[in-house]
């Protein structure tokens, strides 16, 4: 059976998402980004891969975020990607917003982890292969190398850069000074770094107490927050305690020790606040996050169409009282 060939929805810009600039930048990201770190490797269906990444450009969702890592297995992430946009996205690729990363753990040895300039050059002409694209839109550090010398490393990205692969530059995870340096080379040499990524969410504040997210704002630098929704502690997924089959049953990336009595409480009583606001836990979550000028866009990973679709939907709702905030900081602990 051949497959009818995809046509994007007229109405893609008109659907309701919102854009905003990356620092000091002419780039515009959507307010929501989808992330395929999860559910799109090569043990998921690669349909619903298909039908999740097309939902998203069908409604506004432009910028896609990868890793050379995502899967499992490594790099199958960015093939499903690949795969998608060879057969339904190629004539939209001016229209896309393509990232991807490099620096944790992909094959064996001492040049296949860190932040060398052997293995982020390889790596990066490794992941445009298996996308199939001529370059991508951003190319990040994945996370800082203390080994490495800080150079090599930010040199790599701006030979990156000057040779075609990627537009743009970003680091993620990065700790504060290590930031600061990082956005002084990369300015002086005239690739100055578009975006910073991290872990931000009501529960997890840490580069607002850190002052990496202010540091990214104060260098014209936009952020990208992951992980919104803390590893779905943040949905209505665990309000009834761990359901089986969930992330937090099988101790991937969410321990069940981490959903205690007094986090289960925090998380109900969150849910009640949300529904007086008429959203759903996920979309105040995403809401509060967005909240915060200093913040570009959200990366939302995505097991379903309609995961992803709630998740849109809390662009429509970004504003907090004075009295939400103060309730959302009393039960966070804040």
């Amino acid at each position: 059976m051949i497959e009818p060939i995809y046509r994007a929805a007229d109405d893609r810009y008109e659907s309701g998402m919102s854009y905003a600039r990356c620092g000091r930048s002419g780039v515009m990201l959507p307010r929501v980004s989808l992330g395929l770190w999860h559910n799109f490797g090569e043990v998921d269906p690669l349909s619903r891969s298909k039908e999740m990444i097309r939902y998203a450009f069908d409604h506004g969702v432009v910028s896609f975020d990868l890793a050379n890592n995502y899967g499992p297995g490594y790099g199958t992430a960015e093939e499903t990607f690949g795969y998608v946009f060879n057969k339904s996205f190629r004539p939209y690729r001016d229209e896309m917003f393509i990232a991807t990363k490099a620096g944790y753990d992909m094959w064996p040895g001492p040049y296949g982890n860190w932040g060398s300039r052997k293995y982020l050059m390889a790596s990066v002409d490794q992941s445009l292969r298996r996308m199939g694209l001529d370059y991508v839109d951003v190319f990040y550090s994945h996370r800082y190398d203390p080994e490495t010398p800080l150079e090599e490393t930010l040199q790599a990205l701006v030979d990156i850069v000057r040779r075609g692969k990627a537009l743009y530059v970003g680091i993620s995870r990065w700790p504060l000074e290590a930031s600061r340096s990082a956005y002084g080379y990369l300015r002086e040499h005239d690739t100055p770094c578009l975006l910073f990524q991290d872990r931000y969410n009501m529960l997890d504040r840490a580069v607002v107490e850190s002052g990496v997210l202010d540091a990214a704002a104060g260098s014209g630098v936009g952020f990208v927050a992951f992980s919104p929704l803390a590893q779905g502690v943040l949905t209505n997924r665990y309000l009834n305690g761990i359901p089986e089959g969930s992330r937090a049953s099988q101790g991937k990336f969410l321990k069940p020790s981490q959903l205690d009595d007094e986090m289960l409480a925090r998380v109900r009583a969150l849910d009640e606040l949300a529904a007086s606001r008429g959203q759903s836990l996920a979309e105040m979550s995403l809401s509060w996050v967005l909240n915060d000028a200093r913040v570009t866009s959200v990366i939302v990973g995505s097991s379903s169409v309609c995961q992803l679709a709630d998740s849109i939907k809390a662009v429509d709702n970004l504003a907090f009282s004075e009295d939400e905030l103060r309730r959302i900081d009393e039960i966070t602990g804040r």
